[in-house]
């Protein structure tokens, strides 16, 4: 069975596009016709295909319309039905340009029949042929010495023709597309750019293929139905189209050793390293359209979850919460409780039941505190996406970003951000960073990798490496800290070297004494414990610049030190240093810069490194000015 492509358009102004619709639709299906017409109220533009009884049938009631009346349309066979379904659509534009002073219905550029270009080309007459079509249209097949435009999309056409160079604008210039429908915008767009003498090819490509053959034209003519492209004689060439990339291809494309059939083609072709860095791409255009508006800084009602631990079963409500958040007073629950904003219920959404102050808890019951009008603090949410896989991805977060829901945060942390993101998955934090400290975090992304990849960092098998700034020049070059470190945290919330305590090594490498008087180090923790580097500097006489935590305003440390310690032996080395206060524009400068872990999934040990921070940077290169300066008295 042979079957009648028809394509057409015509730019008149129309209404009723809804009514319309109806019927068009109603015709084409009554007539057997597959393909797409669309509508809008510039016009009508039409790619459809069926039986020639239908196709005459589907024109003839089309032309039925006043505003139709003298339709006609470029044909061509298959014996094979290249639409999969007919679709009538109600469009803003029915060919996509963002225009809307451009109307071809009221004016467009002259048009210059096949028979005239044929014979302007064969007498050499000097011309300027440009190609209105995207980029994958061109690669199919072109006219000889025409201009590419390299566009991806008709709508980059205005931009493209600003490269034309000023001559194009005083010469003939001849434009043309697969059917003439864009050159009906893009000509009157050029006029107005100040080209000249402007036409556009008379019905496109299609019929200058049905008036006058493959004259002048090397290659095949991109149509948009199963076809792909069609030969000079009007036949389908055989070329394919890529199913993951929708790039048309050429036999030669189909021998390649990157053509897999639904999968890829030599154009989209990516190696395991290509595919992973572009699925990073995407994944972080993610992360920055989500982080951009701060979840947490709307308001909201925050809906926390609290749970009664075994040591705590058989005290009232009211001591049971003063036990778990010493710093809040009594007064404060109190409050909290006659407002009904501590509440019993068995999941977040369930319907909740007040509680009274005296009720007595159980172990493992689960209360929710209500927060109405939550709005939390601003933070840096620049979470730079290193590593992702099946199993775990990698990120380099930012300092001032907690890493989970604590305090007056919620929403504002990075579990939160990437839970979103990376929805409906559950992502597990393997380790914690202080919201100050920037640097490396692993997590997994799957409920079975979550318990080997926290056990290394609990077993202290991980290799980290950190930088750090401090306060004061060390009298040695390598050294270690050995001090256990308290399990518990003080009432200010820190935690301070203790001989009853956790035990705890870390190792310090001087990078570079800086002329300030601070100093760059490379931090080696062979614990894990909380701040165990903060404190272990701190208990040095070292602590890091911007620790308002272990470090006081004259930037020595409020971490008692042994007394078999001197302070000169710990102490800032430099006779001219002056203490600073310890704020710092940067906040805390600690830094975990290098992370190695053994990947749970492939059990081959994989490493990841950040970029350094600008502190970091910007205190390098402070010494390098400088030792440049003495070089050159």
């Amino acid at each position: 069975m042979q079957f009648l492509n028809l394509a057409t358009y015509r730019f008149v102004s129309l209404d009723n596009l809804a009514e319309r619709r109806e019927q068009i639709y109603a015709a084409a299906s009554r007539f057997d016709m597959r393909g797409t017409v669309l509508i809008s109220n510039e016009g009508i533009n039409i790619f459809v295909a069926g039986p020639e009884q239908g196709a005459r049938d589907l024109l003839s009631f089309l032309r039925e319309d006043p505003l139709f009346a003298d339709l006609t349309a470029k044909e061509s066979w298959t014996d094979y039905q290249p639409f999969r379904r007919l679709l009538v659509k109600i469009k803003k534009e029915i060919i996509a340009f963002g225009f809307e002073a451009i109307e071809p219905a009221k004016r467009t550029s002259p048009k210059l029949s096949p028979q005239e270009l044929r014979d302007w080309l064969d007498s050499g007459k000097p011309v300027r042929l440009l190609d209105t079509r995207n980029d994958y249209e061109v690669d199919l097949g072109t006219f000889e010495g025409a201009v590419d435009l390299g566009i991806h999309h008709f709508r980059n056409f205005p931009q493209a023709i600003e490269a034309l160079p000023e001559e194009a604008k005083h010469e003939p210039l001849v434009m043309f597309c697969t059917g003439g429908i864009r050159c009906e915008k893009a000509g009157p767009m050029m006029e107005q750019a100040g080209f000249t003498e402007v036409y556009q090819l008379d019905g496109g490509i299609l019929n200058y293929f049905q008036q006058c053959g493959s004259a002048h034209y090397k290659g095949d003519c991109f149509v948009f139905d199963q076809r792909v492209a069609v030969t000079p004689e009007l036949q389908p060439s055989g070329a394919k189209l890529c199913f993951a990339c929708q790039q048309p291809l050429q036999p030669k494309d189909l021998q390649s050793p990157f053509y897999k059939i639904g999968v890829s083609c030599p154009t989209c072709y990516r190696d395991e390293s290509q595919q992973a860095e572009r699925a990073i791409k995407k994944r972080q255009e993610k992360i920055d359209a989500f982080a951009e508006n701060l979840p947490g800084s709307k308001p909201y009602e925050s809906r926390r979850p609290m749970y009664v631990a075994g040591q705590f079963a058989g005290l009232s409500m009211i001591e049971w919460l003063l036990s778990m958040h010493q710093r809040l007073t009594r007064e404060f629950w109190l409050e909290q409780l006659e407002l009904g904003r501590i509440v019993y219920g068995s999941h977040l959404h369930s319907a909740q039941t007040r509680v009274d102050k005296d009720r007595i808890v159980k172990e493992g019951e689960r209360f929710i505190q209500i927060e109405p009008n939550c709005v939390e603090p601003s933070v840096n949410a620049n979470i730079r996406l290193l590593y992702e896989d099946a199993a775990i991805i990698a990120i380099h977060k930012p300092s001032g970003l907690p890493s989970h829901a604590s305090g007056r945060f919620c929403r504002n942390t990075l579990d939160y951000i990437l839970g979103q993101v990376y929805a409906p998955e559950k992502l597990h934090l393997a380790h914690r960073l202080d919201a100050a400290t920037s640097g490396i975090m692993v997590l997994s992304r799957r409920h079975k990798y979550a318990g080997p990849l926290q056990q290394q960092f609990a077993n202290g098998s991980v290799q980290k490496v950190y930088l750090a700034q401090v306060h004061g020049h060390p009298l040695e070059d390598n050294f270690d800290c050995n001090e256990p470190i308290a399990a518990t945290t003080s009432e200010k919330g820190t935690r301070a070297v203790d001989p009853a305590g956790l035990a705890a090594t870390t190792s310090f490498a001087v990078i570079e004494r800086l002329p300030d008087g601070t100093t760059l180090l490379e931090v080696t923790p062979q614990t894990g414990r909380t701040n165990q580097i903060r404190v272990h500097l701190a208990y040095l006489g070292h602590p890091i610049v911007g620790d308002d935590a272990y470090g006081t305003a004259s930037g020595t440390t409020d971490v008692e030190m042994p007394s078999d310690r001197s302070s000169e032996d710990h102490s800032p080395q430099n006779p001219s240093y002056q203490p600073p206060n310890n704020q710092s524009p940067d906040g805390l400068r600690l830094h975990a810069w290098k992370l190695s872990i053994v990947h749970p999934a492939t059990k081959q040990r994989i490493d990841f490194e950040a970029d350094t921070p600008d502190w970091y940077v910007t205190s390098r290169q402070s010494v390098e000015r400088v030792q440049e300066t003495s070089s050159h008295p």
